[in-house]
């Protein structure tokens, strides 16, 4: 399999096949991060849709990579804030920030099942007891594997901020859980580094 670089760089070239690569590999990952963001399959698809038109438009531009999940996140992640904004501005004044609903894949497997562990009361506890935000940045740290400064751009954090979040985070946690079972369940997280969580496929609208 050809590197990240390899391929963007070709994108960015004109050659097709990258492009259907770049679209293939990631539609799915992009459908089910915006799903953490927003339950509107309409407005997920359109912006899915808005980022690839921009890719295409201006790839002779656009910058390099070796990571083009991150690229592709990232980008992602703010037009959806703009997409999110603009329809709720008869409802709030001024833009809201952007809120994630993260579940983590190991973490499906214990909702809804009728019996757990100690262990795994105490992790749904743990878990329970994460802001939003604190959800998100373990979820960049940890599930995507993204260094602190792709953290802090995707996020639009700065570099101390988000080590202590990492670090409040795991502490909180840690007041709960023991240091082994937070390995073991960033371990099971890893395994599915994907993300299949909720199991929700996207669909294209037709073009518009």
């Amino acid at each position: 399999m050809k590197p990240d670089k390899k391929i963007w760089d070709d994108f960015r070239k004109g050659e097709n096949y990258a492009l259907s690569h770049i679209y293939f590999q990631h539609v799915q990952m992009l459908y089910r991060y915006g799903k953490k963001f927003s339950q509107d399959d309409e407005l997920i698809k359109d912006t899915i849709q808005d980022l690839f038109f921009d890719l295409i438009r201006t790839r002779k531009n656009l910058g390099e990579t070796d990571n083009i999940d991150f690229y592709l996140m990232a980008s992602f992640r703010r037009k959806l804030a703009k997409s999110i904004n603009k329809k709720i501005t008869l409802e709030y004044s001024g833009d809201r920030e952007l809120t994630a609903e993260i579940v983590y894949s190991a973490e499906h497997e214990l909702i809804g099942r009728e019996e757990l562990s100690q262990r795994e009361k105490a992790v749904k506890k743990a878990l329970a007891g994460l802001s939003p935000k604190q959800r998100e940045i373990l979820y960049y740290k940890f599930t995507c594997n993204f260094d602190y400064d792709q953290i802090c751009e995707i996020m639009k954090l700065q570099y101390d901020s988000a080590r202590k979040q990492v670090s409040r985070a795991l502490k909180a946690m840690k007041e709960i859980l023991s240091g082994s079972d937070i390995y073991l369940f960033f371990v099971g997280v890893l395994s599915n580094k994907k993300d299949s969580s909720g199991r929700v496929e996207y669909k294209a609208n037709k073009t518009r």
